[in-house]
């Protein structure tokens, strides 16, 4: 269905949810910019206390394209390629197409109600990670087979809520990389899976209708780049990480309670 730019400036723009999207698409492409993270996994979290998962991944996952392809290209030689082709995707690749499939399976409350655990999981564990990390405590190593396992996991949750890294870097927890090669090679991983999806949903037909919608979250996604480039150097980025995962913990939770509630009620 075709949305008019205009809606946005009408009397009644509050009222329409996805006008709330785009604030919440503003402010994760903010975040990622500032921290290197999150950017459907907030938006997503946010998006679905007012919105259906499946409705908005046909617009945010294209979105999500137009970032890593710029960040994938100028960062690619820090790509760790071995990483990146014998381990990650070939485990989330496969994780990803289950996840797709298992989509019809589950009513948009179920998937609310799995996003929401994975959501405050995810949050829950970084908090937990930053406390312990303030105290020395160090990573530890992981078999090979426990590394893939959690891989097929995240590409699993990547299929349905286009989300898969929170537990793909937890299946990396053991994995030597620095820094660099860390964000790069994560990067490609998600221009590598979103550009699948995105290829999904034109085959299933819910590319073509979310087409005006991403033409207007674009220049909000933009304008969240350029204030995150400068949000970068005048905050502390551990303060402001704190604060993203009690906003996520917080969202889970209101997002949880709300859709057990939906159920219990159908």
């Amino acid at each position: 269905m075709a949305i008019d730019p205009a809606v946005f400036f009408t009397s009644s723009w509050l009222a329409n949810p996805w006008t709330w999207l785009a604030l919440f698409v503003f402010t994760a492409y903010t975040i990622e910019t500032v921290t290197g993270f999150g950017s459907i996994v907030i938006a997503l979290s946010l998006g679905a206390l007012l919105l259906p998962i499946h409705e908005m991944l046909p617009v945010l996952v294209p979105l999500n394209i137009c970032m890593t392809g710029y960040l994938a290209l100028r960062h690619r030689n820090n790509i760790h390629w071995p990483t990146l082709l014998k381990l990650i995707l070939p485990m989330m690749g496969l994780g990803t197409l289950l996840g797709y499939g298992l989509r019809p399976w589950l009513g948009d409350a179920a998937l609310r109600v799995a996003f929401a655990l994975l959501i405050i999981w995810f949050a829950a564990r970084e908090l937990h990670f930053m406390m312990r990390a303030g105290a020395g405590a160090q990573q530890r190593q992981h078999s090979s087979w426990w590394t893939r396992c959690w891989m097929l996991l995240a590409g699993i949750t990547h299929g349905l809520f286009a989300s898969g890294g929170p537990l793909l870097v937890y299946s990396l927890s053991g994995v030597a990389l620095d820094k660099a090669r860390f964000r790069a090679t994560l990067i490609c991983v998600w221009l590598s899976l979103n550009s699948l999806l995105t290829l999904i949903f034109a085959i299933d037909g819910t590319l073509l209708p979310a087409l005006p919608r991403i033409a207007v979250f674009l220049p909000v996604v933009i304008s969240g780049v350029i204030i995150g480039e400068w949000l970068h150097h005048r905050i502390s980025e551990q303060r402001f990480r704190l604060a993203v995962f009690l906003l996520l913990l917080v969202t889970g939770g209101a997002l949880l309670i709300a859709s057990s509630a939906s159920i219990m009620q159908s």
